[in-house]
C-alpha cells in the first residue's frame, strides 16, 4: 500500500511539472533558439544584429525565443563600455537578449571586464560557443 502512495505521489508531481511547463507557452508554440555572430568592428553590423534580435522577438514573441549574440575578434570592441552601440546593447539585454564576449579575444586585446559594458556576459571562446549552440540545435545567423 505504501508503494502505491509513493507511485501516485510521483505521478502527481510529474503531471504538475508538465502542466507548469505547458502553461508557460501557448499550445502549439515552439521554443526557438537563435545565436548571432558578430566579429566585425562595424557599428552598422552591430545595429543589424541588434535589429535582427529585436525583430525575431517581435515576430515569434520574446517568451518563445532564446536569443544570444556572440562577439569575438574585432567585434569585441562594440561591447566596450564606451562603444557607440553600448546603450543599444544594454537595451537588448534588458529585453532578454543574451550578449556575450569572448574571453580569448579580450585577453588578446588586453581588455578586462572593467573595460566592458556591464550588461554583457562572457564565454571562454566565442567560436566554441557558436559550435556548442549549433550542436544543441540553435539556428545560426551572421548578419
Amino acid at each position: 500500500m505504501n508503494r502505491r502512495l509513493i507511485i501516485q505521489s510521483a505521478a502527481a508531481s510529474a503531471l504538475a511539472g508538465f502542466v507548469a511547463v505547458a502553461a508557460a507557452q501557448p499550445a502549439g508554440a515552439k521554443r526557438h533558439k537563435i545565436v548571432l555572430q558578430v566579429s566585425d568592428a562595424d557599428p552598422g553590423k552591430w545595429n543589424l544584429a541588434l535589429n535582427n534580435a529585436k525583430n525575431v522577438q517581435d515576430d515569434v514573441g520574446a517568451a518563445n525565443v532564446d536569443v544570444e549574440i556572440v562577439a569575438f575578434g574585432p567585434g569585441i570592441g562594440m561591447l566596450k563600455a564606451d562603444s557607440t552601440v553600448a546603450n543599444r546593447v544594454a537595451d537588448a539585454t534588458h529585453a532578454g537578449v543574451k550578449v556575450v564576449a569572448c574571453e580569448n579575444t579580450m585577453r588578446g586585446q588586453k581588455l578586462t571586464k572593467a573595460d566592458m559594458n556591464t550588461a554583457v556576459g562572457y564565454v571562454p571562446a566565442g567560436i566554441s560557443e557558436l559550435m556548442k549552440k549549433q550542436a544543441e540545435g540553435w539556428s545560426y545567423v551572421r548578419p
